[in-house]
């Protein structure tokens, strides 16, 4: 089933121009590129995106990080895209790391890993309204 995801590619590679690099393998993947777009998260922002994490240890941490520089979010496109982008970028944790995931390749630590995709059809819809819909949040 054709799915539509979204990935973020986080400060800490955009900074170290890896944007290309990634897009690169996302489209050798097979995935198509429906809207793409940078932009800086405020504080509320980044709150609203990983409200999820509220509460937890490492919020304050990794809001601050989402805020420290310019993000690249990107609307995907394919058959299973949720699940297969998933897999495509690894784990947080640097210990669980496959090689050749985009966390494998360009993730400095445990916040600053990169990249960021939606883990389901719901979030996935949530986040992308967030970025870019008619009251996009950015």
């Amino acid at each position: 089933m054709t799915q539509r995801s979204l990935l973020l590619i986080k400060p800490n590679a955009v900074e170290h121009r890896h944007v290309g690099h990634i897009v690169s393998i996302l489209e050798g993947a097979g995935y198509q590129l429906r809207q793409m777009r940078e932009f800086q998260f405020t504080p509320e922002t980044a709150g609203i995106f990983y409200a999820i994490h509220k509460g937890k240890e490492f919020f304050p941490r990794l809001v601050q990080f989402m805020c420290s520089g310019p993000t690249v979010a990107i609307v995907l496109e394919k058959e299973n895209a949720i699940s297969d982008l998933r897999e495509l970028i690894g784990e947080v944790d640097p210990a669980q790391r496959h090689g050749g995931t985009l966390r494998d390749l360009y993730a400095e630590g445990v916040t600053e890993n990169a990249v960021h995709a939606s883990d389901s059809k719901e979030n996935a819809q949530q986040e992308i309204a967030l970025l870019f819909g008619p009251q996009a949040r950015i």
